[in-house]
């Protein structure tokens, strides 16, 4: 079951991030503050508009760590030509693009995170991690498909 966090409570950390341009194309991208502790090629929830779960698997460049899309799920975020880029989908709703800052707030580091407009405070329904043992399954099935 999901749990109801505001943004502005204090087990949430607020990190100021930055839309930039994903390589050459002109779609959006979220550049991750060098404070936020993941890692190239993990895959978090991230919550757009409080309500919203997306799946984004984290990349990196020269410039550092960034997030290229938000998707349905795990399996898009890892494979995104086949599915819409939810992130760019928000950032048009919002008007948002490149070089406009953005509050990313950690709900449950490492695994969730939510997605906001500068100065907007959001509730988020942040989701449960997942029973670890079905993660293990999960991951052993997609390892034996590649």
């Amino acid at each position: 079951m999901a749990e109801r966090v505001p943004s502005d409570h204090d087990s949430v950390t607020n990190y100021r991030a930055k839309l930039a341009r994903s390589g050459g194309t002109r779609r959006p991208c979220l550049r991750l503050p060098e404070d936020v502790d993941l890692a190239e090629d993990d895959v978090i929830r991230l919550l757009l508009d409080g309500t919203t779960t997306t799946h984004a698997r984290v990349a990196t460049d020269a410039s550092g760590l960034l997030l290229r899309g938000a998707y349905d799920n795990e399996r898009l975020a890892r494979t995104p030509r086949d599915g819409e880029n939810r992130l760019v989908e928000w950032c048009d709703d919002h008007d948002l693009g490149p070089d406009d800052a953005v509050e990313l707030d950690a709900l449950d580091p490492g695994f969730c995170y939510g997605l906001r407009s500068p100065g907007a405070r959001l509730v988020y329904d942040v989701p449960a991690r997942p029973d670890q043992s079905l993660r293990d399954i999960a991951s052993s099935l997609r390892d034996g498909a590649e």
